[in-house]
């Protein structure tokens, strides 16, 4: 075998949902991170590819490109990846990367346990919790999430229901479960991707959302929530979300008489599990506190031979 191109990688799950975090930065130049992100998609492409794509990777990894930070107050940068390009910012991506940095010992652990990762949307504060040389609890507090509108009829003649529209990073649909007689387990995933099929191909061409959340609030008065969320290509997340949990708690609290000095928790499809908390109400929105945990999974070398029929992977869904 002739090796062309070699990648180190670490492999994390946070609730469920895959991390690659990748430590091999490309040499290009750039004045800041939100350069690096523009450039990225374009002088990185083989390696997202490479990294992200089966036979390496599969339709549901989110790539992490931790690089040296630009900022001074920042402890690390990194950059999120998906098969689409770049993302500007992912919580869950977040905890992978911190747990990866303190866990294999790039980082030393401070006594305050606050670490500030710089991304395009700007420096994050992460508070990791560590015993033992183990992260065993990472805490990030939101940017602020907002109700755009609610009680939107979908105009399909099959299938009466309504939702809202709210901003939490990007744009989600949130439909309530209490609409249609299927329970949110993987028993039933046919129903499900039927449902989310359904309603995406009705929303697509309306309205620029990220995803569509099903959710069920029927345990809200003993904090728990379950939902699933089916992205705008139809691929269902693989974790609550952080981004869907931040969504639906969002739509919650608009409608009054929830607690907001309780925590919260937000299970997935796969029984995997977020804690969301209410940390402040401003004119922009709610913000919460966000609490989970990476899983290290693996570390790996990629190479890349050049006679390699499949050099940029294909997917799967």
């Amino acid at each position: 075998m002739k090796i062309q191109k070699v990648y180190s990688t670490t492999d994390v799950h946070v609730a469920g949902e895959a991390f690659r975090v990748i430590k091999d930065v490309p040499f290009i130049h750039y004045q800041n991170l939100e350069q690096l992100n523009e450039q990225l998609p374009q002088v990185f492409a083989e390696e997202i590819n490479l990294l992200l794509n089966e036979p390496r990777g599969f339709a549901g990894l989110n790539g992490c490109l931790v690089v040296p930070p630009v900022s001074r107050e920042a402890d690390a940068a990194v950059v999120f990846l998906n098969h689409e390009g770049t993302v500007p910012l992912h919580y869950g991506g977040i905890v992978a990367v911190i747990t990866t940095l303190l866990e294999c010992g790039h980082f030393q652990p401070k006594a305050s346990s606050e670490y500030k990762i710089e991304t395009a949307s700007g420096v994050i504060s992460v508070i990791a919790n560590m015993e033992r040389d183990e992260v065993v609890s990472v805490v990030i507090e939101s940017e602020p999430c907002q109700v755009v509108q609610t009680k939107i009829p979908l105009s399909n003649p099959h299938l009466y229901t309504q939702f809202s529209l709210v901003q939490a990073g990007q744009l989600f649909a949130v439909f309530e479960k209490s609409d249609i007689s299927t329970e949110i387990r993987v028993e039933e995933i046919t129903e499900l991707k039927r449902w989310g099929q359904t309603v995406l191909q009705d929303l697509e061409s309306k309205f620029p959302i990220k995803g569509a959340i099903l959710m069920d609030d029927s345990h809200l008065e003993v904090g728990r929530i379950k939902t699933i969320t089916f992205r705008e290509d139809q691929y269902i997340v693989r974790s609550p979300g952080f981004e869907s949990t931040m969504a639906c708690y969002t739509d919650l609290l608009s409608k009054g008489g929830l607690d907001t000095e309780s925590p919260f928790v937000n299970e997935s499809i796969f029984n995997s599990s977020l804690t969301v908390q209410v940390a402040e109400q401003t004119e922009s929105g709610y913000k919460f506190t966000l609490t989970s945990r990476g899983f290290i999974t693996g570390m790996q070398l990629f190479v890349l031979d050049p006679t390699d029929p499949l050099p940029a992977g294909f997917l799967l869904k």
